[in-house]
């Protein structure tokens, strides 16, 4: 029986850009904006926060903005975030405090998707923080420029205190880690069983847009030779929602967002 009680989808920033980052060979020249989700997994054992969003201070920061969102690496500049859209500031609304986060999933290490951790620690959360091993290896070979070093260490330069993960495991009665490569090595999905209704699969950037799902056309980022393995993850979250009956939510896709329930409603 699963120990889940609610989940939440949290918009912490939005992106501009060409929407052949998401989908390979299409969509050139059409801009899209996709959200940077983050989403809060409470449980009778406690919170998982999986993904942790952008780093604040690189995108309001003149100086670490330019650093940071160098356009010729970053084409379509930094994402838009604003000071409510701070976890803490969400976590704020729900009443909660950063360190009523017991567990940290991170999907895969790119910045809009860590780059929320060393706020979260500053603000007092000491959670355990779950990654893939070969999320960790890829970023110690600076082999991605998505990978924002700086965003792997706290305040005073110490590595983050990572547990490094190897495979598909329960990270709570009810919550299963699924991998799903191809967009980075490491990268991992989420299966959530609710107390009601279907189980959500949360899909992370395995499928950035329900197109992606529909089509199984890749993420238009994959880690290199990865895109027959982003497409056979995209069949393995299809295989995985037709055995369980999950409800695969796409992570970048603005109109899928927009069709769930407004923040703070949960899903039960």
């Amino acid at each position: 029986m699963t120990e889940v009680l609610r989940l939440r989808p949290l918009l912490t920033a939005t992106h501009r850009y060409d929407k052949s980052i998401s989908t390979w060979n299409r969509g050139k020249g059409q801009l899209i904006d996709a959200p940077i989700l983050a989403y809060l997994i409470e449980t009778r054992n406690g919170r998982i926060l999986y993904d942790a969003g952008c780093d604040y201070t690189k995108i309001h920061d003149p100086l670490l903005r330019a650093r940071y969102y160098d356009p010729k690496i970053f084409g379509f500049g930094a994402p838009e975030m604003s000071d409510d859209q701070r976890i803490p500031r969400l976590l704020g609304r729900l009443g909660l405090k950063a360190k009523d986060v017991d567990l940290i999933f991170i999907g895969h290490l790119h910045f809009d998707h860590a780059g929320g951790l060393r706020e979260l620690r500053r603000h007092g959360c000491g959670a355990e923080i779950h990654v893939h091993r070969d999320e960790i290896e890829a970023a110690r070979r600076q082999s991605d420029a998505s990978v924002f070093a700086d965003d792997l260490v706290d305040d005073a330069g110490s590595p983050l205190p990572f547990t490094e993960q190897t495979g598909e495991y329960e990270v709570g009665r009810g919550v299963r880690a699924v991998m799903t490569p191809g967009h980075t090595a490491g990268h991992m999905s989420m299966w959530i069983e609710l107390p009601k209704g279907r189980p959500v699969l949360l899909a992370g950037d395995a499928a950035d847009l329900q197109e992606n799902l529909d089509d199984e056309v890749a993420p238009g980022g994959f880690r290199e030779g990865g895109h027959d393995e982003a497409v056979e993850s995209i069949r393995a979250l299809k295989r995985l929602a037709g055995q369980t009956n999950a409800w695969i939510w796409p992570n970048h896709d603005l109109p899928f967002y927009r069709s769930l329930r407004p923040f703070p409603e949960a899903y039960e």
